[in-house]
């Protein structure tokens, strides 16, 4: 049986507490409203395709969060927070700042599904963070589902059989930065509030990219600010949506549900932008779900604090 350092529970917080409710028809409901947010998110990013620099279509949408968040920003402001609290929010903007170019870049440029199907690699990087960075054990059949996942990958990608494409490694590179800023998020739990950790991403990643945005910047319509404005909302939406899912039920009894996100990728990518439906896309990216959905139905087992959680990571 594997085991969980007492650090790597104090680092995952009480984030991870098993849920208190148990309504899992409540609980999918909520998680197919998350995965139809995301999907409309992506068509969205997707139709502004390169008019915009990555960076600049990013801080655009940060900067509506900006405007979300501002009671919790102010309130933030008269706190006193350790510097060491400081510097984590700083490193984990930094991280996820660098991620969301790279998603931004990625959606741009490479089929909506590739992006989506990609994208279920965040837990599994997660997950060999906790193992290497926070102490956790990584016992055989972890590492039997990381292995998996990444033959998903692989069927996903094709190395030889097609090309890979700049935007194809944009988004494993993106899955990485965002498995390193969930892994600061879950460090700050307890050292801030919920609502205080996402006010300071949102402020920090708009930081950070508006020197990258402001460098090439473009002119912008009101169309572009105002679906980047959407994008914000629907994002907001979709993590709000998770969260009452988890709060519903299990995790274990969720994790599945996630897989649809990408059915109404391939479908968005089919209907709204002419994209052919890639077999072997949904069959890798059912495959990583399938994984996660393992790991996330052993810890329940275990009852284990600290499953990364299939969409959890997306911070778009």
């Amino acid at each position: 049986m594997e085991k969980t350092s007492p650090s790597a529970r104090q680092a995952y917080g009480p984030a991870f507490a098993p849920a208190s409710g148990h309504a899992p028809l409540r609980a999918i409901l909520w998680m197919l409203a998350m995965t139809l947010c995301f999907a409309l998110v992506n068509v969205i990013v997707h139709h502004l395709g390169t008019g915009l620099p990555a960076a600049q279509a990013s801080f655009i949408r940060y900067a509506w969060g900006i405007l979300f968040m501002a009671p919790v920003l102010v309130r933030i402001g008269r706190r006193g927070y350790a510097p060491k609290i400081w510097a984590l929010f700083g490193l984990r903007g930094a991280f996820n700042a660098a991620g969301v170019v790279l998603w931004f870049y990625a959606m741009a440029r490479i089929p909506i599904a590739d992006v989506t199907a990609i994208g279920y690699l965040n837990p599994i990087v997660v997950t060999l963070g906790g193992a290497l960075l926070l102490g956790e054990g990584l016992a055989w059949r972890r590492i039997m589902a990381i292995v998996v996942a990444l033959l998903g990958a692989l069927i996903i990608l094709r190395p030889g059989l097609r090309e890979i494409t700049p935007g194809h490694w944009s988004q494993l590179a993106a899955a990485v930065m965002f498995g390193g800023s969930y892994l600061l998020a879950k460090r700050l739990t307890g050292l801030a509030a919920p609502t205080e950790i996402v006010g300071m991403l949102t402020l920090v990643v708009a930081l950070c990219l508006a020197p990258l945005a402001m460098a090439q910047w473009q002119p912008v319509s009101g169309t572009q600010v105002g679906l980047l404005g959407l994008v914000a909302v629907l994002a907001t939406s979709a993590h709000y949506a998770m969260t009452r899912a988890f709060a519903a039920a299990p995790v274990s009894a969720t994790q599945p549900v996630v897989f649809l996100q990408l059915v109404w990728a391939a479908l968005a990518g089919w209907f709204v932008f002419g994209e052919a439906i890639d077999p072997y896309v949904l069959l890798g990216g059912g495959i990583i779900v399938l994984s996660v959905s393992y790991m996330a139905w052993r810890e329940a087992r275990l009852r284990r604090r600290v499953t990364p959680l299939s969409g959890a990571t997306k911070q778009i």
